[in-house]
């Protein structure tokens, strides 16, 4: 994008006012009014079952763009909530799609930002359909330390911005499990653990056993022996 594609951008970008943890970017049913860009902290996309029980869709970094859940109904499917204190930028969708029908660079970055949350969300089936605890949190680790290498971040010594229980809730396991599989990664000297703070210290082990390579390793070792 030329700078005079930029200026136009930036002059329809609306600098909100921070939101502290636990407030709300959008609601559930909401109309779609804008499209949002964390500039600092992190966001919890949840919605909620039946009885009332919170459901994480995904977390959200700096850099990232919140709120396109609403681009084929209208309506927002999803409650976006604060996991720490943020600052962001709001784009009102009306004009942001007028100026990227006239600006290439912009149409073709938006499509890749839309394609980048296709994969998250696939990543997050992924997660899901595996069946055992450490590889759904080794997979988990793994793709926060490569989305956090994307936006200039240290991928190997990381602050979560979520608790114990949102990662249990993404994760679809129960809270005791999740602290034992983080107590048996560190065991296991995959990774460090102090409260939020998690360093990585064998990434291509951690990769191994996120991609499910590790645990079958070890069967096949089981069964020579």
């Amino acid at each position: 994008m030329s700078g005079e594609d930029l200026n136009r951008l930036d002059g329809i970008i609306r600098n909100r006012k921070p939101v502290q943890s636990g407030g709300y970017l959008f609601r559930m049913g909401d109309a779609m009014g804008s499209v949002f860009v964390i500039r600092d902290g992190s966001v919890k996309t949840v919605t909620y079952s039946e009885s009332g029980d919170e459901q994480v869709l995904g977390f959200h970094l700096p850099g990232e763009l919140i709120g396109l859940d609403a681009l084929a109904s209208g309506q927002h499917r999803c409650d976006a909530v604060a996991l720490t204190s943020i600052s962001i930028c709001e784009v009102p969708f009306d004009r942001l799609s007028n100026i990227a029908a006239q600006i290439p660079g912009l149409q073709s970055q938006l499509m890749r930002v839309i394609g980048m949350n296709l994969d998250r969300d696939q990543d997050h089936k992924e997660i899901l359909v595996r069946k055992q605890a450490n590889e759904r949190i080794a997979l988990f680790l793994h793709g926060l330390s490569e989305r956090l290498r994307a936006i200039g971040r240290d991928p190997l010594r990381m602050r979560l911005p979520m608790s114990r229980i949102d990662i249990a809730n993404y994760l679809g396991l129960a809270l005791e499990t999740v602290s034992r599989g983080f107590t048996r990664l560190e065991e296991d000297g995959y990774i460090h653990v102090r409260g939020r703070q998690v360093e990585l210290l064998e990434t291509e082990a951690l990769a191994r056993l996120a991609h499910g390579l590790e645990n079958e390793a070890l069967a096949r070792k089981r069964r020579e022996a």
